[in-house]
């Protein structure tokens, strides 16, 4: 029940606790008050006691959990919880238009220069609802860091033994509220508890066109020289979900480039890039949007 409800509302298992707390004090409270209120109005027939202790309780419910909220910590979540229930049932305004809605907060993990990751800044700078909120990177001197200063994106430099022995850094991204994760040059392999709790919401680019010239090992240069070694006619991108595997999981989009005879691993890596940067952004448009007509 506890990972169901840390999906539904997009926080860390310790604020799916803080948030039942929440519900279950504020119930009491308010049952407390409706009896008091009863007992004050000194009315004994339940024909008109039992109505009227409802709709008393109806009304008195969200005031009472939004103020046990306050000093719990949760009032911004209750706020927004009381307020998609009241559309829901016809009450208050609804969103006229997608700046209305929450945008979609995407990780970006890289390792490297970050050129993915700069393009994707750019492509959802201006965006409605989808925002680059953080940047994740497992090296300290890495170029994508400079980006994320520059552009004033908040920064979360993680540590190999808490990534794969420890909780994945699964709960430090819930408490930033990220729904999705962009892998944009990240070369360390998914532990599975990060994995699971971002089933179906990770993406990953790979330069070659899969399932071919995947694998551990295979990235960047070793794979543009893994396929003139072949002597392949094309290469290009694969964008793919991510699972427990490298590069396995589902093709979501691929595009190709062809390779001249006097192509060098490094030329076509250029010509990688090329295609990373035209389409990999809008790519991710595509696939969050669908994402956010089910939330």
């Amino acid at each position: 029940m506890f990972q169901r409800l840390q999906q539904k509302w997009k926080v860390s298992a310790w604020r799916v606790l803080i948030i039942l707390i929440t519900f279950a004090t504020g119930g009491s409270l308010c049952g407390y008050l409706g009896r008091q209120i009863l007992a004050w109005l000194d009315i004994e027939q339940n024909l008109i006691r039992i109505p009227l202790y409802i709709i008393i309780v109806t009304l008195l419910w969200p005031l009472c959990v939004l103020l046990i909220s306050i000093p719990l910590g949760q009032f911004g979540f209750f706020t927004r919880y009381l307020a998609r229930m009241g559309r829901r049932m016809g009450i208050g305004p609804k969103p006229t238009s997608n700046t209305d809605v929450a945008p979609f907060r995407l990780a970006v993990f890289a390792s490297g220069a970050g050129s993915n990751a700069q393009q994707l800044i750019n492509h959802f700078r201006h965006h409605p609802t989808i925002k680059v909120g953080l940047i994740v990177c497992n090296k300290p001197g890495a170029g994508v860091l400079n980006i994320a200063q520059t552009e004033k994106i908040p920064v979360l430099l993680i540590e190999k033994e808490t990534f794969f022995r420890g909780n994945g850094y699964v709960d430090e991204l819930k408490a930033e509220q990220i729904d999705f994760i962009v892998l944009a040059g990240f070369l360390w392999k998914l532990p599975a508890v990060l994995v699971k709790a971002y089933s179906g919401r990770m993406v990953n680019i790979h330069p070659a066109l899969l399932p071919n010239y995947g694998g551990k090992g295979m990235y960047g240069m070793f794979v543009h020289a893994a396929v003139i070694a072949a002597k392949e006619k094309e290469s290009g991108i694969s964008i793919h979900f991510v699972d427990e595997v490298y590069d396995h999981g589902a093709v979501i989009f691929q595009a190709t480039c062809p390779i001249g005879p006097k192509d060098t691993a490094e030329s076509l890596a250029q010509k990688i890039h090329a295609l990373e940067h035209a389409h990999y952004p809008h790519v991710i448009e595509e696939v969050v949007t669908k994402l956010q007509k089910t939330r």
